[in-house]
């Protein structure tokens, strides 16, 4: 899963891509839902920490989670492969897109999770996985879920601070298309339940709650 380019490329040099999405045959392998669906009454939030594999398992587990996906977001190129995202020249961040009940979860308890699962102080890499499309990110659908992600960045911050951490380097950004990864990458570590996962959390809790202190 290691990226070729760390930094983050400009649109102008940006792979072209193609006017053709990519083909979502099956269901969820855990929720029996069609992957690519319209999710009437639900709620979504993308979120990017990493490699995709683990961070989407950690999401299918919360109660009040209807779907996830894993696919490529936050970048330029339209309908990319994985191959083009992981050579760094889509400007694309491997991401979660979460679908949620908000009847039974809230988005302060998806960001927990997010926090808590990864480690959002270092730039365009988690862990062994260098490269932009491995980037801290929360794209959001709505200016409640925008106010959220602020708020309890500024008191994740907090915390990470009093452990000896260093900045966080999260982007907190309006939700771009959604281009769903191939088919092997859904669930994968359902599929393959001793597959690679490098995510590695701080150790440092972050509360449910965060307020709307906004800053």
């Amino acid at each position: 899963m290691l990226g070729k380019k760390t930094g983050m490329v400009e649109e102008k040099d940006a792979m072209a891509g193609r006017g053709t999405k990519m083909a979502v045959s099956g269901s969820h392998s855990i929720f029996k839902n069609k992957l690519d669906q319209e999710f009437k009454g639900m709620e979504m939030l993308q979120v990017g920490m990493g490699c995709f594999w683990g961070a989407e398992k950690k999401f299918w587990t919360v109660d009040g989670v209807v779907s996830t996906a894993v696919g490529y977001s936050g970048g330029y190129t339209p309908n990319p492969s994985y191959e083009e995202v992981c050579s760094g020249m889509t400007g694309h961040n491997e991401v979660v897109r979460v679908v949620f009940d908000p009847t039974k979860t809230s988005v302060s308890s998806l960001l927990k999770v997010f926090w808590e699962s990864h480690n959002p102080t270092q730039g365009n890499r988690q862990g062994n996985d260098v490269g932009s499309q491995y980037r801290s990110a929360i794209y959001y659908y709505s200016e409640e879920q925008k106010e959220q992600a602020v708020a309890s960045k500024k008191m994740y911050q907090e915390r990470l601070t009093a452990k000896g951490y260093g900045k966080i380097t999260t982007e907190i950004l309006p939700s771009k298309t959604f281009y769903f990864a191939e088919d092997y990458h859904q669930q994968y570590l359902k599929k393959n339940p001793r597959g690679y996962c490098g995510l590695g959390g701080t150790g440092v809790s972050c509360p449910v709650s965060f307020g709307i202190s906004a800053e």
